[in-house]
C-alpha cells in the first residue's frame, strides 16, 4: 500500500468517482470492514507538505489518495490547507446522501503573507445519515468510528496557458460546485 506498484492487473487504473471513494472505500474503512483490493494507505496528512506525498499515498497520474483521521488542524511543515467554498453533498446512484466533499487549497507560509499554490485537496467524509444507519447494537461505537475517518484526494494542477487544457482551476471547481447545489431540489 502507498506504493506506486499496488496490486492491480496491468491496464487497470485507480480513478474512483466521488461516490466510489465514499461508498466502496471510506464506508468500509470506517466500518472496519475489509476492502479488496486494499490499496489506499492510512496517512497522517498534516505533518507532510503536498509534494512529500509521493511514496506515502497511492498515486495515479498527478492524484494522491489516502485515508486520514479527521482533524481540525490543517497546518503542515511549510504552510496550511485553507477551505474553499461550501461542503458538497455526495449522492449514491440511488440518490441517497452518502458523504460530503470539502475542497481545500494549499498555502505556503503563514497567514496573512501566505502564497496560494496549485495544490488542491478534496476531503471526503461520511454523511451523518450514513453513520446513523448503523445497526442499533453497534450504533454508538460504530458512529464514533465512522466520524473519525476521511479519504483525501490531493492533486497538483498545472498552470498551462493553452486553451485545450482539460484541468479546472480551483475557483472553477468551487463555482461548478455552487452551480450543482443550485440544481439540487430538496424534498418538501
Amino acid at each position: 500500500m502507498g506504493d506506486k506498484n499496488f496490486n492491480l492487473p496491468p491496464g487497470f487504473r485507480f480513478n474512483p468517482t466521488d461516490e466510489e471513494l465514499v461508498v466502496h472505500f471510506l464506508h468500509r474503512k470506517a466500518s472496519l470492514l475489509p476492502c479488496h483490493p486494499d490499496v489506499i494507505p492510512d496517512l497522517d496528512l498534516y505533518p507532510y507538505d503536498p509534494w512529500e506525498l509521493d511514496g506515502k499515498a497511492i498515486c495515479e497520474g498527478n492524484k494522491w489518495y489516502f485515508y486520514s483521521r479527521r482533524t481540525q488542524s490543517r497546518i503542515t511543515g511549510s504552510g496550511y490547507w485553507q477551505s474553499l467554498g461550501v461542503d458538497e453533498p455526495i449522492y449514491s446512484s440511488a440518490s441517497h446522501k452518502v458523504g460530503i466533499k470539502k475542497c481545500y487549497a494549499f498555502y505556503m507560509g503563514e497567514s496573512p503573507q501566505a502564497v496560494k499554490t496549485n495544490w488542491i485537496m478534496q476531503e471526503y467524509r461520511l454523511s451523518d445519515s450514513c453513520s446513523s444507519s448503523s445497526r442499533s447494537s453497534r450504533r454508538t461505537s460504530s458512529k464514533m468510528e465512522l466520524s473519525k475517518w476521511v479519504v483525501c484526494r490531493v492533486q497538483q494542477y498545472n498552470n498551462n496557458d493553452d486553451e485545450d487544457s482539460t484541468g479546472l482551476s480551483c475557483m472553477d471547481e468551487v463555482f461548478l460546485s455552487l452551480d450543482d447545489l443550485d440544481e439540487i431540489s430538496l424534498p418538501n
